[in-house]
């Protein structure tokens, strides 16, 4: 389980759980358990919807030829997700391309996010970190497996409330993230490691793919992604 649960969306997750349930009984080692893991995030990817990363890549693609900034954030497990965004979308996709990504992480600084969250609350560390540095056009990705995260939601409703283009990559339900957001990328899964690896599919393929649209054609099967 990721470290970014918070117990008070238990009662909301559970619910979601009756749906699909993994796992839901005790496995003999630990090779059987992967192959049910595997067959779990196989049927899960399949819930992703292709328009919703076709609206996220036309609108990254955007953004970073326009050179707006794009910022990401996420708590525990999904902060990892949203820090390794920032070396994908900033060095990966610039290499070999004409674009010079502008990335910022707001989830990567220990000391400004326990400064906001000592001093003013942990609901704020996303907030106050937007509102000092981003700007009209620029782009938000949210990632949380809940959507239901109070710092989540507020990043997504003050940058959708000051201009800027949200993304949100959800799962169980997709909480309000899901309604806020101008993209809901959303995977259908109730176990985090599962929601969580296909997060990190999904900012990949982002990176890649926006790499991709800038490269001459005919180097790309020579290019190693």
């Amino acid at each position: 389980m990721s470290s970014g649960y918070d117990p008070q969306e238990s009662g909301s997750l559970a619910a979601a759980a009756a749906a699909v349930k993994f796992p839901d009984a005790r496995y003999a080692g630990a090779g059987a358990y992967f192959a049910e893991y595997a067959k779990e995030m196989a049927r899960a990817s399949e819930t992703i919807d292709p328009a919703a990363m076709e609206r996220a890549g036309s609108l990254l693609v955007d953004a970073y030829a326009r050179g707006a900034r794009m910022f990401s954030c996420g708590n525990g497990g999904s902060a990892a997700i949203a820090n390794h965004m920032q070396c994908d979308h900033l060095k990966g996709i610039r290499t070999g391309t004409d674009l010079a990504p502008q990335v910022l992480s707001l989830s990567t600084n220990v000391e400004v996010l326990t400064a906001i969250a000592n001093d003013i609350g942990y609901h704020e560390i996303f907030v106050y970190q937007l509102q000092s540095q981003a700007r009209p056009g620029d782009v938000l990705i949210a990632v949380s497996s809940s959507g239901r995260s109070r710092n989540i939601v507020d990043a997504l409703t003050w940058a959708r409330d000051n201009g800027l283009r949200t993304i949100a990559i959800t799962g169980f339900e997709g909480g309000a993230a899901r309604t806020v957001a101008d993209v809901a990328i959303h995977v259908d899964c109730t176990n985090y490691g599962v929601v969580e690896d296909l997060h990190q599919a999904v900012m990949h393929a982002l990176a890649q793919y926006v790499r991709h649209t800038r490269m001459a054609a005919d180097t790309i099967s020579e290019t190693v992604f």
